[in-house]
């Protein structure tokens, strides 16, 4: 039911219709409606469910690359990493992940468009990875007055810079990715520098996705201290996915919920980080959903069955046994 307050504003629900107040407007809404999910769309919803929380893992492993992200990088993720997955036409829909889909997809991602890494760092970069999984990035040359565009009024005379390079494996099978290493290139004021090949050190497992960013840093020098401050801000802060290569040999879909411990990975308790990620309990969700759907309509196919066809005016004769 409907009322009128003293305002002469309208509260409540007249029918299908609900009215409320909102910063001194009156709101009319109408109310939901349910209606029933086809299989398609539940498989949808799943898919794009367990891309968002891979996404998040993403932009969670990568932090100390981006450091301040805006406010789109959530959405924009998301959307790269289900169009990854729906790219591989092969895996049945709501049962694949990324270690199924089209990481390529996923190159060039800006984690802060505002400062768009292409446009602020003019370098040239090719990333492969050998045989033995060792992962490399191939820089060109750089001329750092010329070949970065830095903030209003920030002097590159007196700024040092810093293009970091990080390299993260996922295992989102197992719910853990590591990190196998950052390489940092600093460079002070306006300096000229040929190109070169930066190789991680450690290589990426065979059960594993990979992922390498590139980022650009700025520091304000303090003379009296020798000390760097970190210029960087929400309005300037480059960084992109610059490389993706997928797992060789992912590890087998989980049958039950995952239990992972840092101590299943001995030697490595420093840079295995435990994911929170749903993905896997979405498709086994799935599995039971329509598991259940199945012996139910298995059932009413049987009840029907044992049901004799008894039309009006129809004689039935009842044998005695």
């Amino acid at each position: 039911m409907a009322t009128i307050d003293k305002k002469g504003m309208v509260h409540g629900t007249a029918g299908s219709v609900i009215y409320r107040e909102y910063r001194g407007k009156n709101i009319i809404q109408g109310k939901a409606k349910k209606f029933k999910q086809t299989e398609k769309t539940i498989r949808s919803a799943t898919e794009f469910g367990l891309s968002s929380s891979a996404a998040a893992v993403i932009r969670n492993a990568f932090e100390p690359a981006y450091f301040f992200k805006d406010g789109t990088a959530a959405y924009r993720s998301t959307q790269l990493a289900y169009r990854s997955i729906l790219n591989n036409v092969s895996g049945e829909k709501g049962k694949r992940d990324l270690h199924d889909g089209d990481l390529s997809l996923m190159n060039e991602m800006d984690f802060n468009t505002t400062s768009k890494l292409h446009e602020v760092l003019q370098i040239s970069h090719d990333v492969s990875k050998n045989a033995n999984g060792k992962v490399s990035v191939t820089l060109g040359p750089l001329n750092t007055q010329t070949g970065i565009k830095r903030p209003k009024n920030a002097s590159g005379a007196y700024i040092k810079h810093r293009i970091r390079l990080m390299l993260v494996a996922f295992n989102f099978r197992e719910e853990y990715y590591e990190n196998l290493g950052v390489k940092d290139l600093d460079l002070e004021g306006y300096q000229t520098i040929d190109g070169q090949v930066i190789t991680f050190t450690e290589a990426v497992p065979k059960d594993c996705l990979a992922m390498v960013s590139m980022s650009l840093m700025l520091y304000s020098k303090i003379s009296q201290t020798n000390e760097s401050i970190l210029m960087n801000s929400k309005e300037f802060s480059p960084c992109a996915i610059i490389g993706t290569f997928q797992s060789e040999q992912p590890s087998d879909y989980p049958k039950k919920e995952v239990d992972t411990q840092l101590s299943d990975y001995p030697g490595k308790e420093e840079k295995i980080k435990l994911m929170f990620y749903k993905g896997n309990l979405l498709m086994m969700g799935l599995d039971s959903r329509f598991g259940k759907q199945a012996m139910l309509n298995s059932k009413t196919v049987k009840s029907k069955q044992m049901i004799p066809e008894v039309l009006p005016g129809k004689r039935v004769s009842f044998k005695k046994s």
